[in-house]
């Protein structure tokens, strides 16, 4: 069948589009590959590709999807994908759009660990009420491990450099395989009897899921939580995780990780101990200085309460009362000379005497009256008249009533 024209790009991707939403075995597909480029965007959806030794296919999972994946997965992951092929409209490639993800070979066991996971979680043994706190300084540390793996030379190495006086108990046991649950529960019900074992470390070095899934057994998480003394898991590499770890009173992500939370650090401690003596010998010299400023305060207040001090203190304020008193008296003296000064001004200002002296007189009747209006006279009556130096006699022969007029224009 041929066109009569021309189509675009667009329609030609949307027509393979529905080509591909059609087909029965692309709508729902599994494929199974290693993953490859696996990158997680900030939108929250998940882009990689799948691929075998001769080819690849792009994928993508939306974010919706999420929950359906494993939280671990990694480039060169085998993996069984779900999903469905189409075609990107935008570009014209195709690729998986990818709605579950089960990890290749070990479908039966992740599931397995999800259920188990589950069911001790509803029971409450992941429960941090349940966690034992870790001793700060343990006496002997035991540890239940392998004793041909990396695992027990790590714990070693790494408590022999951080706390060397620490005591180590290996109980050797199987790590994977069907015998090694068993061989775990016994070593840690061993260690948890010995009342001189503080802290316990279940380690073991890496390895594939199908190798570190005896960690998974119900038994040993039991047995964990049923314990007395607290359990560190230190199982795998710190992307591995276990129902042991979830169970444990604390997981580290290495076995030497577990040996650093399970010791101090000798020379931490030496450096905090230096640190506090320090402080210590500050407190004290703080202490000492205080005490003799108190001290000092209190020969200050005695020497101020002193009575014989209280006497001197009398005698120069009566000495200090005597001198105001005697300046007050001269001033008020001073001040009493200059109003009688004063005074004195006034009276012979007004003296009559002084007045004469100023060619002024004073006029008299016969009888030695005062005369200080024309009212009081009448024409032709004797006056006397005193004048500075004598007295004169005379007659009225005129009287003029008009007032002198002295006053200012």
């Amino acid at each position: 069948m041929v066109f009569s024209k021309p189509l675009k790009v667009s329609e030609v991707n949307q027509y393979i589009k529905r080509m591909f939403l059609g087909d029965l075995v692309l709508s729902n597909i599994q494929i199974e590959g290693e993953i490859s480029n696996y990158k997680c965007h900030y939108s929250g959806h998940v882009y990689f590709s799948l691929k075998d030794d001769k080819g690849k296919i792009n994928c993508i999972l939306f974010k919706n999807y999420i929950e359906n994946i494993p939280s671990d997965l990694n480039d060169g992951d085998k993996i069984i994908a779900t999903g469905y092929v189409s075609v990107y409209e935008k570009d014209g490639s195709y690729q998986l759009y990818v709605k579950k993800i089960e990890k290749s070979g070990i479908g039966e066991l992740y599931k397995a660990f999800e259920e188990l996971k589950a069911k001790l979680q509803k029971e409450g043994l992941f429960d941090l009420s349940h966690k034992k706190e870790l001793p700060y300084f343990p006496r002997k540390v035991g540890v239940v491990t392998s004793s041909t793996g990396a695992a027990i030379k790590d714990i070693i190495t790494v408590i022999r450099r951080r706390c060397p006086i620490v005591d180590l108990v290996i109980y050797p046991v199987l790590v994977q395989g069907v015998n090694a649950p068993a061989s775990i529960c016994e070593g840690l019900r061993y260690l948890d009897k010995r009342a001189d074992i503080d802290v316990i470390i279940l380690g073991r070095g890496g390895g594939s899921v199908e190798e570190l899934f005896a960690f998974n057994d119900e038994t040993i998480a039991r047995t964990i939580y049923d314990m007395d003394k607290p359990v560190i898991s230190a199982i795998g590499h710190e992307i591995d995780y276990t129902i042991a770890d979830f169970v444990a009173d604390f997981r580290a992500p290495t076995p030497s990780a577990a040996a650093e939370v399970a010791t101090p650090d000798i020379k931490e401690m030496m450096s905090v101990l230096d640190e506090k003596y320090n402080r210590i010998i500050k407190s004290f010299i703080f202490k000492k200085n205080e005490a003799c400023m108190r001290l000092s305060h209190l020969y200050n207040n005695l020497n101020f309460y002193n009575p014989i001090n209280k006497v001197r203190d009398l005698f120069q304020e009566q000495d200090t009362l005597l001198k105001r008193l005697v300046l007050m008296m001269n001033m008020k003296v001073s001040t009493c000379k200059d109003k009688i000064e004063n005074l004195n001004k006034a009276i012979q200002y007004l003296n009559p005497v002084n007045s004469l002296e100023r060619g002024y007189g004073i006029v008299t009747n016969l009888n030695g009256t005062v005369i200080n209006s024309v009212e009081n006279i009448s024409l032709n009556e004797k006056l006397k008249i005193l004048i500075k130096d004598g007295i004169l006699e005379v007659r009225v022969v005129n009287i003029n009533k008009e007032r002198l007029n002295n006053d200012e224009d």
